[in-house]
């Protein structure tokens, strides 16, 4: 998987521990909300990055106490059909008022990445293949948005209204 953030390839500098791995010496490092909410107080004692994955049954307000800390979040997509991730960007960014990454995991469609931008998403890891002109065609292919969101576009509904 490759990484878009800030519309252009980036390397992760952080390292991926599996929940039954040590914690790395150095460096940020993402770890699942399991293994965040076993060994929290260690975590969060280390002065690094901290990212947190979040599975899409995860709910991201048991993080909400330690969104200071934290650095990065990471919303799986299990398969293009599960929504949850949109609910939980836009909730971690209007309601929580995360300021980290949050970055989008997993099968996503091409076709559901402006909404991803809409609802709070900044990176994204994307298939080997997937191009920069792919992305920034994605992010443009929906002039006028139906759903309401955290960018504060206008809805078709408000623009109908202020005709």
């Amino acid at each position: 998987m490759r990484l878009i953030k800030g519309g252009a390839f980036v390397e992760d500098v952080y390292a991926a521990v599996a929940d039954d791995a040590p914690l790395p010496g150095t460096g940020p490092f993402v770890v699942t909300l399991a293994r965040f909410t076993k060994d929290r107080d260690g975590i969060l004692a280390r002065n690094v990055p901290i990212g947190v994955r979040l599975k899409s049954a995860d709910n991201p307000e048991s993080l909400a106490p330690d969104l200071q800390r934290i650095s990065l979040i990471v919303l799986e997509f299990p398969y293009f059909k599960d929504g949850r991730a949109f609910s939980w960007a836009r909730m971690l960014r209007a309601r929580l008022g995360f300021k980290g990454e949050i970055r989008g995991s997993g099968h996503f469609l091409y076709d559901q990445m402006a909404f991803m931008d809409r609802s709070g998403f900044d990176a994204y890891e994307v298939p080997d293949g997937f191009t920069l002109e792919q992305f920034r065609r994605a992010l443009g292919e929906i002039s006028i948005a139906y759903q309401p969101s955290i960018d504060g576009r206008k809805t078709i509904r408000d623009l109908r209204a202020n005709r």
